[in-house]
């Protein structure tokens, strides 16, 4: 893990990653605040990366709670950098707590962070 807390701004889908801010745990829950934490992964080209971010209950837009937020990619170089994390949306009060943020490598775990949105 090269770093995990809060960031600045990120546009999801782009190359560069997001810059840390503040290396911590408790993350003052604010609109459009980006939090999460970035993995450096060496020598797993072509390897899958699962993950899953697992967060306080919220509803989402068809009024149900949201389950987690899963994903996977393939690692694309030997030297591969990796944000995984979230930004807070209206209505706020509704994102407080635990964010528990899990990534595995070809089915192994190599990160597991929760984050405290206050």
């Amino acid at each position: 893990m090269h770093s995990h807390g809060l960031y600045d701004d990120w546009k999801c889908g782009s190359k560069e990653l997001p810059t840390l801010v503040k290396m911590t745990m408790e993350i003052e829950a604010e609109l459009n605040v980006e939090f999460g934490y970035i993995l450096r992964i060496r020598h797993a080209r072509n390897c899958k990366l699962t993950f899953r971010i697992e967060h306080p209950p919220f509803k989402g837009d068809d009024g149900e709670v949201a389950p987690p937020f899963e994903g996977e990619l393939y690692v694309k170089t030997n030297d591969f950098r990796f944000f995984l994390g979230d930004t807070v949306w209206n209505p706020v009060a509704d994102k407080r707590g635990e964010w528990r943020l899990i990534t595995w490598l070809d089915g192994e775990k190599v990160a597991d962070k929760t984050l405290e949105l206050l």
